[in-house]
C-alpha cells in the first residue's frame, strides 16, 4: 500500500528549511544555520500545516537581528528572483516563503513600522502570497493599507495586483476575517477585472464570488456594469462571470441563471432515472437520467447531496456541477454521473445511513432519489 499523501511534509520539510537557512546566511554570515534548521525541524512531526508557517516564524525572530526593521532587512536581502512574470495562472510561489510574510504581520504591524511593513510585504509577495498577511493591516490600518493597495492595483507585477483582490476577499480560505465593508474592496477591483493576467481575473471571480454568498444583487449589478463597459475581452468576461456567479448557480438563483443566459426551466422533461440503491464507503455511486426539452435552450444541470449527519439527519448539504449543455427541442440526451465517497477525507466526515440526491436544472429540483451508505 502507498503512502498516504501528507501535504505539510510536502511542503515543509528539512531539505526546505535548509535552504531557507542557506540563503539567509548568504547574505546574513552570523545566521547560525544549524541551529535553525535544527530547532524548526525537531517540532515538524507534531505540527500541522500553518502550525509549521507559525513555528518557522517564531524561529526566524530567534536567530535574526532582535531589531524587526534589520531582521526584515536580511528577510529582504535573502529573498531569491521575483516569480516568473512571463506565466499568467497557477504560480502561487514556494510555501516555505510563508514564514516571511507571517514574520511582518506579526512583528510588524505597528504604526511605527506600517509603511516599512507594507512594503516588505509587496516585495515578499513576488515570491510568495502575501494574501494572508496583509489583513492582519487591513484590520489593524483600514484605511492606510487600503490607500496602499490602492496604489499596487497598478504595479506591473502581477502577483503585487493578484494581491489587492485576493487579500481583500471576505471569505478568504484559511485566514483570519477582515473587519472591512464587502463593499469598500469593490474600486479595487474595478481596476482589475480588465487584467489580461488569468490569476488576478480568478482573483477577482473568486472574490465576487465571496461577496455573492451574503450581497447577490450587488454582484449581479457589478457584473452587468462590467460587462456593459467592453474593458475586458468578451471571452475573459465570460470567465469572470462564470466563476463569480457559480455559487449562485448551484443555489438554483434565478437571477444569475437568467443572466448566463440559461432562462427558465419550463418544458424540460426528466425521465429514465437511475441510481445505485447501496453504495460502500470508498466506492463510488452511480446515477444517470434521460433529459429531453421541448424547445432549443441551455441548460445548467447539478446535483446535491444530502449527507447524513452525525446525528442521523440530513442536515448537510453540497451542490455539484454536472453539466451544462445547449439542449436541442425533442432530442434526448443520457446524462450519467459517478461520484465517488472517498474515507478519511480532510473536507468531510461520512457517516453510515441514508443519503439523498437532488437533480437541479436551471435552479428547479426535477428529480430526487435515496441510496444507503455504509462500509
Amino acid at each position: 500500500m502507498s503512502e498516504k499523501f501528507s501535504l505539510k511534509d510536502h511542503l515543509f520539510h528539512s531539505e526546505k528549511v535548509m535552504k531557507l537557512a542557506q540563503e539567509i546566511r548568504a547574505v546574513y554570515p552570523d545566521f547560525d544555520v544549524a541551529g535553525f534548521h535544527n530547532t524548526v525541524v525537531i517540532a515538524f512531526p507534531s505540527l500541522e500545516l500553518k502550525a509549521r508557517i507559525a513555528h518557522i516564524r517564531m524561529c526566524l525572530q530567534q536567530y535574526l537581528p532582535p531589531d524587526y526593521v534589520k531582521a526584515v532587512q536580511v528577510i529582504l536581502a535573502a529573498l531569491p528572483p521575483p516569480l516568473n512574470e512571463d506565466l499568467t495562472d497557477d504560480d502561487f510561489g514556494d510555501f516555505i516563503y510563508a514564514p516571511y510574510n507571517d514574520f511582518v504581520a506579526h512583528y510588524g504591524c505597528t504604526k511605527e513600522n506600517l509603511s516599512f511593513s507594507l512594503a516588505a510585504l509587496k516585495e515578499i509577495t513576488k515570491r510568495f502570497s502575501a494574501e494572508d498577511a496583509i489583513r492582519f493591516f487591513l484590520n489593524a490600518f483600514p484605511q492606510e493599507t487600503l490607500t496602499e493597495l490602492g496604489k499596487w492595483v497598478h504595479d506591473k507585477n502581477y502577483h503585487v495586483r493578484r494581491l489587492c483582490s485576493e487579500g481583500t476577499r471576505p471569505k478568504l480560505p484559511w485566514s483570519q476575517k477582515i473587519n472591512v465593508a464587502v463593499e469598500t474592496p469593490l474600486s479595487l477591483l474595478e481596476q482589475l477585472y480588465a487584467d489580461k493576467t488569468r490569476y488576478v481575473t480568478r482573483s477577482v471571480a473568486n472574490h465576487l464570488n465571496d461577496i455573492a454568498k451574503t450581497h447577490a444583487d450587488l454582484v449581479l449589478q457589478t457584473l452587468k456594469k462590467w460587462k456593459v463597459a467592453q474593458k475586458q475581452s468578451s471571452s475573459e468576461m465570460d470567465f469572470i462571470i462564470k466563476h463569480a456567479l457559480r455559487t449562485l448557480v448551484k443555489e438554483g438563483n434565478k437571477d444569475a441563471l437568467t443572466f448566463m443566459g440559461f432562462g427558465d426551466s419550463q418544458n424540460i422533461h426528466l425521465s429514465q432515472l437511475k441510481f445505485d440503491e447501496k453504495v460502500k464507503i470508498g466506492e463510488a455511486l452511480n446515477f444517470s437520467f434521460c433529459i429531453n426539452s421541448l424547445e432549443n435552450k441551455d441548460l445548467a444541470i447539478d446535483y446535491i447531496v444530502h449527507f447524513q449527519s452525525k446525528q442521523g439527519t440530513l442536515s448537510n448539504k453540497k451542490v455539484h456541477k454536472l453539466k451544462a449543455f445547449l439542449a436541442v427541442e425533442n432530442t434526448p440526451i443520457e446524462v450519467s454521473k459517478r461520484h465517488p465517497f472517498r474515507p478519511n477525507m480532510t473536507t468531510r466526515q461520512l457517516f453510515e445511513g441514508t443519503h439523498k440526491v437532488e437533480i437541479q436544472i436551471n435552479g428547479t429540483i426535477f428529480a430526487s432519489f435515496y441510496f444507503e451508505l455504509n462500509y
